[in-house]
Protein backbone atom coordinates (compact mmCIF):
# COMPACT_ATOMS: atom_id res chain seq x y z
CA UNK A 1 0.00 0.00 0.00
CA UNK A 2 2.64 2.51 0.73
CA UNK A 3 4.52 1.63 -2.66
CA UNK A 4 1.23 2.44 -4.67
CA UNK A 5 0.65 5.47 -2.48
CA UNK A 6 3.73 6.80 -3.11
CA UNK A 7 3.80 6.03 -6.98
CA UNK A 8 2.76 8.28 -9.70
CA UNK A 9 -0.51 7.99 -11.56
CA UNK A 10 1.39 6.36 -14.60
CA UNK A 11 3.34 3.37 -12.59
CA UNK A 12 -0.30 2.66 -11.12
CA UNK A 13 -1.81 2.40 -14.39
CA UNK A 14 0.94 0.63 -16.04
CA UNK A 15 0.68 -1.77 -12.37
CA UNK A 16 -3.02 -1.97 -13.45
CA UNK A 17 -2.75 -3.31 -16.87
CA UNK A 18 -0.92 -6.03 -15.88
CA UNK A 19 -2.87 -6.93 -12.87
CA UNK A 20 -5.68 -6.80 -15.76
CA UNK A 21 -3.44 -8.74 -18.10
CA UNK A 22 -2.97 -11.86 -15.41
CA UNK A 23 -6.57 -12.05 -15.21
CA UNK A 24 -6.71 -10.42 -12.04
CA UNK A 25 -10.58 -9.56 -11.30
CA UNK A 26 -11.89 -6.06 -10.17
CA UNK A 27 -13.01 -5.04 -7.53
CA UNK A 28 -16.48 -3.55 -6.03
CA UNK A 29 -15.11 -1.57 -3.28
CA UNK A 30 -12.50 0.56 -5.67
CA UNK A 31 -14.55 3.49 -4.74
CA UNK A 32 -15.93 2.67 -1.09
CA UNK A 33 -12.90 1.26 0.68
CA UNK A 34 -12.50 2.57 4.01
CA UNK A 35 -9.30 5.03 4.19
CA UNK A 36 -8.11 3.50 0.47
CA UNK A 37 -11.31 3.79 -1.50
CA UNK A 38 -11.36 7.10 -4.28
CA UNK A 39 -14.37 8.63 -1.90
CA UNK A 40 -12.04 8.72 1.44
CA UNK A 41 -8.84 9.74 -0.36
CA UNK A 42 -10.16 12.42 -3.05
CA UNK A 43 -13.25 13.46 -1.91
CA UNK A 44 -13.01 13.90 1.39
CA UNK A 45 -15.11 10.56 2.49
CA UNK A 46 -18.01 12.30 0.36
CA UNK A 47 -20.20 9.51 -1.28
CA UNK A 48 -19.71 10.08 -5.10
CA UNK A 49 -22.51 11.10 -7.08
CA UNK A 50 -23.53 10.74 -10.53
CA UNK A 51 -25.20 13.73 -12.37
CA UNK A 52 -26.66 10.76 -15.01
CA UNK A 53 -27.07 7.13 -15.23
CA UNK A 54 -24.02 5.91 -16.60
CA UNK A 55 -24.51 5.44 -20.40
CA UNK A 56 -23.78 6.98 -24.05
CA UNK A 57 -23.81 10.39 -23.24
CA UNK A 58 -20.60 11.16 -23.45
CA UNK A 59 -19.91 9.60 -26.87
CA UNK A 60 -23.55 11.23 -28.14
CA UNK A 61 -22.22 14.64 -27.07
CA UNK A 62 -18.62 14.51 -28.74
CA UNK A 63 -17.81 17.85 -30.44
CA UNK A 64 -15.96 17.80 -33.69
CA UNK A 65 -13.92 20.87 -34.34
CA UNK A 66 -14.76 21.06 -38.18
CA UNK A 67 -14.76 24.74 -39.47
CA UNK A 68 -11.43 26.14 -38.05
CA UNK A 69 -8.43 25.94 -35.87
CA UNK A 70 -9.11 27.84 -32.39
CA UNK A 71 -10.30 26.84 -29.23
CA UNK A 72 -13.60 25.46 -29.17
CA UNK A 73 -15.34 28.20 -26.54
CA UNK A 74 -14.35 30.59 -29.70
CA UNK A 75 -15.67 28.36 -32.68
CA UNK A 76 -19.25 30.85 -32.70
CA UNK A 77 -17.14 33.59 -32.39
CA UNK A 78 -15.62 33.10 -35.46
CA UNK A 79 -18.44 31.92 -37.51
CA UNK A 80 -20.20 34.85 -36.49
CA UNK A 81 -17.07 37.31 -37.57
CA UNK A 82 -16.74 35.33 -41.02
CA UNK A 83 -20.43 36.14 -41.67
CA UNK A 84 -19.91 39.67 -40.93
CA UNK A 85 -16.45 39.88 -42.81
CA UNK A 86 -18.40 41.03 -46.30
CA UNK A 87 -20.33 44.12 -44.72
CA UNK A 88 -17.26 45.14 -42.44
CA UNK A 89 -13.98 43.88 -44.77
CA UNK A 90 -13.97 48.12 -46.65
CA UNK A 91 -15.07 49.86 -43.47
CA UNK A 92 -12.51 48.36 -41.19
CA UNK A 93 -11.23 52.05 -40.32
CA UNK A 94 -14.60 52.97 -39.73
CA UNK A 95 -14.88 50.48 -36.97
CA UNK A 96 -15.68 52.40 -33.19
CA UNK A 97 -15.91 48.92 -31.03
CA UNK A 98 -17.10 45.58 -31.22
CA UNK A 99 -19.34 43.81 -28.82
CA UNK A 100 -18.91 40.35 -28.01
CA UNK A 101 -21.66 38.76 -26.32
CA UNK A 102 -20.46 35.34 -24.45
CA UNK A 103 -20.69 32.49 -21.99
CA UNK A 104 -18.99 32.81 -18.79
CA UNK A 105 -15.85 29.94 -20.09
CA UNK A 106 -15.33 31.89 -22.67
CA UNK A 107 -14.69 35.43 -20.75
CA UNK A 108 -12.46 33.01 -18.06
CA UNK A 109 -10.48 30.76 -20.67
CA UNK A 110 -9.80 33.03 -23.31
CA UNK A 111 -11.02 36.54 -22.89
CA UNK A 112 -7.37 38.07 -22.83
CA UNK A 113 -6.11 41.47 -23.26
CA UNK A 114 -2.91 43.00 -24.02
CA UNK A 115 0.27 40.99 -25.99
CA UNK A 116 -0.18 37.54 -27.21
CA UNK A 117 3.16 36.14 -27.19
CA UNK A 118 2.95 33.01 -29.79
CA UNK A 119 0.68 31.17 -31.74
CA UNK A 120 -1.12 29.16 -28.87
CA UNK A 121 -1.63 32.65 -27.22
CA UNK A 122 -3.28 33.77 -30.59
CA UNK A 123 -5.76 30.42 -30.46
CA UNK A 124 -7.08 30.78 -27.25
CA UNK A 125 -7.65 34.44 -27.30
CA UNK A 126 -11.52 35.46 -28.26
CA UNK A 127 -10.41 38.96 -29.65
CA UNK A 128 -7.91 37.60 -31.95
CA UNK A 129 -10.16 35.05 -33.25
CA UNK A 130 -13.12 37.53 -33.69
CA UNK A 131 -10.67 39.80 -35.67
CA UNK A 132 -9.02 37.25 -37.94
CA UNK A 133 -12.55 36.16 -39.35
CA UNK A 134 -13.33 39.70 -39.74
CA UNK A 135 -10.92 41.09 -41.19
CA UNK A 136 -10.22 38.08 -43.61
CA UNK A 137 -13.21 36.45 -43.55
CA UNK A 138 -11.57 33.04 -42.76
CA UNK A 139 -9.38 31.55 -39.98
CA UNK A 140 -7.18 29.30 -40.50
CA UNK A 141 -3.16 27.86 -38.71
CA UNK A 142 -1.30 30.18 -40.73
CA UNK A 143 -3.22 33.36 -39.15
CA UNK A 144 -1.78 32.48 -36.12
CA UNK A 145 1.82 32.60 -36.91
CA UNK A 146 3.91 36.08 -37.11
CA UNK A 147 3.51 37.39 -40.62
CA UNK A 148 -0.26 37.73 -39.87
CA UNK A 149 0.17 38.47 -36.35
CA UNK A 150 1.96 41.51 -37.03
CA UNK A 151 -0.89 43.32 -38.94
CA UNK A 152 -1.12 45.91 -36.55
CA UNK A 153 -5.36 46.33 -37.23
CA UNK A 154 -5.44 43.15 -35.43
CA UNK A 155 -4.74 44.95 -32.43
CA UNK A 156 -6.69 47.89 -32.99
CA UNK A 157 -9.59 45.97 -33.29
CA UNK A 158 -9.18 43.57 -30.07
CA UNK A 159 -8.73 47.26 -28.51
CA UNK A 160 -12.21 47.70 -29.97
CA UNK A 161 -14.00 44.68 -28.79
CA UNK A 162 -16.14 44.73 -25.69
CA UNK A 163 -16.59 41.12 -24.26
CA UNK A 164 -19.66 40.61 -21.91
CA UNK A 165 -20.85 37.79 -20.92
CA UNK A 166 -24.90 36.76 -21.86
CA UNK A 167 -26.36 34.95 -18.82
CA UNK A 168 -29.04 32.68 -20.46
CA UNK A 169 -25.44 31.83 -23.19
CA UNK A 170 -23.68 30.42 -19.96
CA UNK A 171 -27.29 28.89 -18.54
CA UNK A 172 -26.92 27.14 -21.79
CA UNK A 173 -23.74 26.08 -21.90
CA UNK A 174 -24.18 23.89 -18.63
CA UNK A 175 -27.14 22.78 -19.15
CA UNK A 176 -26.96 19.11 -20.02
CA UNK A 177 -29.95 18.91 -22.72
CA UNK A 178 -27.90 21.54 -24.82
CA UNK A 179 -24.61 22.20 -24.18
CA UNK A 180 -24.54 25.23 -26.38
CA UNK A 181 -21.69 27.21 -27.01
CA UNK A 182 -22.94 30.62 -27.88
CA UNK A 183 -21.72 33.81 -29.33
CA UNK A 184 -22.91 37.25 -30.35
CA UNK A 185 -20.80 39.72 -32.80
CA UNK A 186 -22.02 42.75 -33.85
CA UNK A 187 -19.52 45.66 -35.35
CA UNK A 188 -20.33 49.72 -34.54
CA UNK A 189 -19.17 52.39 -36.58
CA UNK A 190 -18.01 55.64 -36.11
CA UNK A 191 -21.03 57.55 -38.45
CA UNK A 192 -23.40 55.74 -35.64
CA UNK A 193 -24.44 52.84 -37.83
CA UNK A 194 -24.02 48.96 -36.80
CA UNK A 195 -24.29 45.89 -38.39
CA UNK A 196 -27.11 43.40 -37.52
CA UNK A 197 -26.35 41.31 -33.89
CA UNK A 198 -25.05 38.00 -35.30
CA UNK A 199 -25.77 35.41 -33.13
CA UNK A 200 -24.09 31.61 -33.32
CA UNK A 201 -25.40 28.81 -30.58
CA UNK A 202 -24.04 25.73 -31.61
CA UNK A 203 -21.07 25.46 -33.37
CA UNK A 204 -20.42 22.88 -36.47
CA UNK A 205 -19.98 19.59 -35.43
CA UNK A 206 -22.01 19.95 -32.45
CA UNK A 207 -24.30 17.04 -31.75
CA UNK A 208 -27.28 19.66 -33.03
CA UNK A 209 -25.49 20.15 -35.99
CA UNK A 210 -24.43 16.52 -36.60
CA UNK A 211 -25.55 16.04 -40.28
CA UNK A 212 -24.40 19.48 -41.43
CA UNK A 213 -20.89 18.88 -40.18
CA UNK A 214 -20.35 15.38 -41.30
CA UNK A 215 -19.60 16.27 -45.75
CA UNK A 216 -17.13 18.80 -43.79
CA UNK A 217 -15.65 16.08 -41.95
CA UNK A 218 -15.29 13.14 -44.40
CA UNK A 219 -13.40 16.08 -46.40
CA UNK A 220 -11.25 16.78 -43.71
CA UNK A 221 -9.95 13.73 -43.29
CA UNK A 222 -9.31 12.81 -46.91
CA UNK A 223 -7.85 16.18 -46.82
CA UNK A 224 -5.44 15.49 -44.21
CA UNK A 225 -4.59 11.60 -45.16
CA UNK A 226 -3.96 12.82 -48.43
CA UNK A 227 -0.74 14.32 -47.33
CA UNK A 228 0.77 11.19 -46.43
CA UNK A 229 -0.69 8.64 -48.18
CA UNK A 230 -0.63 7.27 -52.26
CA UNK A 231 -4.37 7.84 -53.66
CA UNK A 232 -4.80 4.26 -53.92
CA UNK A 233 -3.69 3.85 -50.21
CA UNK A 234 -6.19 6.68 -49.60
CA UNK A 235 -9.12 5.47 -51.53
CA UNK A 236 -8.62 2.16 -49.41
CA UNK A 237 -8.77 3.84 -46.21
CA UNK A 238 -11.75 6.12 -47.05
CA UNK A 239 -13.95 3.10 -48.44
CA UNK A 240 -13.20 1.33 -44.92
CA UNK A 241 -14.23 4.22 -43.21
CA UNK A 242 -17.42 5.26 -45.26
CA UNK A 243 -19.20 2.27 -44.57
CA UNK A 244 -19.42 1.19 -40.75
CA UNK A 245 -20.51 -2.46 -42.17
CA UNK A 246 -17.54 -2.99 -44.10
CA UNK A 247 -14.98 -1.59 -40.91
CA UNK A 248 -17.20 -3.98 -38.57
CA UNK A 249 -15.80 -6.85 -40.71
CA UNK A 250 -12.21 -6.07 -40.66
CA UNK A 251 -10.09 -6.91 -37.53
CA UNK A 252 -7.99 -4.52 -35.49
CA UNK A 253 -4.81 -5.47 -36.78
CA UNK A 254 -6.53 -5.51 -40.83
CA UNK A 255 -7.66 -2.04 -40.00
CA UNK A 256 -4.55 -0.97 -38.83
CA UNK A 257 -2.64 -2.18 -41.70
CA UNK A 258 -4.20 -0.15 -44.03
CA UNK A 259 -2.16 2.87 -42.24
CA UNK A 260 1.27 1.13 -42.89
CA UNK A 261 3.42 3.05 -45.15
Amino acid sequence: RKSWAAGDATSRGVYLALMAHKGEMGYPTALTASGWGFQDVLFNRQEIKLARPLGSYVMENVLFKVSYPAEFHAQTAAECAVRLHPEVKDRIEDIDRITIMTHESAIRIIDKKGPLHNPADRDHCLQYITAIGLLFGDITADHYEEETASDPRIDTLRSKMEVTEHKAYSKDYLDPNKRSISNAVQVHFTDGTATGRIECEYPLGHRFRRKEAVPKILAKFSANISTHFSLKQQRKIEEACEHSGRMQKLSVSEFMDLFLV
